[in-house]
């Protein structure tokens, strides 16, 4: 994305309380976008880095899975013009058989993981500028084609439905000129990713960002790993 004359590269980041969101706003703002973060409460991880960037990096408040937040921060942002809005935040409720998933486990990880990223979309893209990404954190886990190993049937149910989900938003929202992005980042050292994971979110991140960079004005919708790979539905 090459700024335009007199214009600042701006994304919102919502979900950058720690981990991937939080290493992702930092990288974004490293590379001289003005950053918009968002934690779900006063997060004093996030508050350290806004006041330590220089006014590069600033944060809000928003509860994703509350429509109300989500129109209360779409007026506080009213006349902000975005090049990127991307959507990071996804819970883990352990490695159950679906059978033994309660009903209140259920909702609460498709209502995180798949509906509340597209209820944001839908809520915030009209502050994204002709031109601009729309993008969300997926992940591998979520590939039907992929899924040839036991575990985690309910979070990879969830990020398949929110790739579905993300397919009808696509094909909805086909002629608005906006980039869409699912992306896999890998699997990383990070709460929900466990302390064995091959990848840090800072190895990462960086080739995240390439990828957002690169795709910046590319048609219709793509699944894309790190690396700017296809991944299979």
């Amino acid at each position: 994305m090459s700024p335009t004359s007199g214009h600042h590269r701006q994304a919102l980041v919502i979900g950058a309380s720690r981990g991937l969101g939080l290493v992702l706003a930092d990288e974004l703002a490293r590379r001289g976008w003005h950053v918009i973060a968002t934690a779900r409460q006063d997060s004093s991880e996030l508050q350290a880095h806004a006041e330590a960037s220089n006014g590069q990096l600033r944060a809000e408040s928003l509860e994703m899975t509350s429509p109300e937040q989500l129109n209360a921060l779409r007026e506080r942002l009213d006349g902000c013009r975005l090049d990127l809005l991307f959507v990071n935040a996804a819970i883990d409720r352990g490695n159950l058989p679906i059978d033994e998933v309660s009903t209140g486990m259920f909702t609460e990880v498709m209502v995180t993981n798949a509906l509340s990223p597209l209820r944001a979309l839908e809520t915030l893209r009209g502050l994204v500028a002709p031109g601009g990404t729309v993008a969300v954190m997926s992940s591998e886990q979520g590939s039907i084609a992929r899924n040839t190993e036991d575990g985690y049937e309910l979070y990879k149910a969830s990020k398949a439905a929110l790739n579905q989900l993300m397919r009808s938003y696509a094909t909805r929202h086909a002629d608005d000129g906006q980039t869409k992005l699912l992306i896999d980042p890998g699997h990383n050292r990070t709460r929900l990713g466990g302390p064995d994971a091959p990848l840090s979110p800072k190895e990462s991140i960086p080739a995240v960002v390439d990828v957002l960079e690169a795709q910046s004005g590319a048609p219709g919708l793509q699944f894309l790993d790190r690396h700017g790979e296809t991944v299979p539905w």
